[in-house]
């Protein structure tokens, strides 16, 4: 049975035996974060720690209706802001919240149960080949001369070297002098996106070109 090892009242012992279990736990959770991962070490830290503070305030806040509202309103509040492409980050955070919880009630075998299962998923799934085809996906900006007709000019390169081509939007720079047109590419080669850089720099006379594996803000 995944009991609780708080009883009616909340002891010393107690405190301490779910606190040592979120600060074990939560450095595992971190360790596990890092599988393949490029998470700075403020990340890794904030996941180590995070687990401590929500067993805190859970042990705080217990049997108190009002305030554990408030609490969870709190944590409404808190945006997890991450750098571009760390979506895992995210993942973790969320999961030291899980093992806080878990850990601040008592029930430090069903902390233990999530950290491992996120932690072996993790490993699962970066391991398999599930959703590899998503490695080809672009976004592709091109900066072109204002004499330049962009909408169809690119269609011969786009057949030749992509599966998928989404016009994003276009804007103006440089005085007006230059155009910034973006698309949301799928690439046939991933091996092949030299090449495919190298032909559309003969058409945009050589201007900047940037193409990447993702933007969260699609700022053109």
């Amino acid at each position: 049975m995944l009991n609780s090892v708080i009883g009616t009242s909340l002891t010393t012992g107690s405190l301490l035996i779910c606190t040592a279990a979120s600060v074990v736990l939560g450095f595992f959770t971190a360790l596990g974060s890092t599988y393949k991962s490029q998470s700075s070490k403020s990340v890794f830290t904030t996941i180590a720690i995070m687990p401590v503070i929500v067993q805190i305030v859970m042990m705080v806040v217990n049997g108190n209706i009002g305030t554990g509202i408030a609490v969870a309103g709190a944590f409404t509040l808190v945006r997890f802001r991450t750098i571009p492409g760390k979506a895992r980050d995210i993942l973790f955070m969320f999961t030291a919240m899980g093992i806080g919880m878990a850990c601040g009630t008592g029930y430090i075998a069903v902390a233990a149960l999530l950290a491992v299962l996120v932690i072996l998923l993790n490993v699962i799934y970066l391991k398999s080949k599930f959703a590899d085809d998503r490695i080809c996906q672009r976004y592709l900006r091109i900066t072109i001369p204002e004499d330049l007709n962009y909408t169809h000019e690119f269609d011969e390169i786009f057949a030749k070297y992509t599966t998928r081509c989404e016009f994003q939007g276009v804007r103006t720079t440089n005085m007006g002098s230059l155009f910034r047109v973006a698309w949301d590419i799928d690439l046939a080669n991933s091996d092949c996106e030299k090449d495919f850089i190298d032909e559309l720099r003969t058409l945009n006379g050589n201007l900047e070109i940037c193409c990447n594996i993702s933007v969260p803000e699609r700022e053109l």
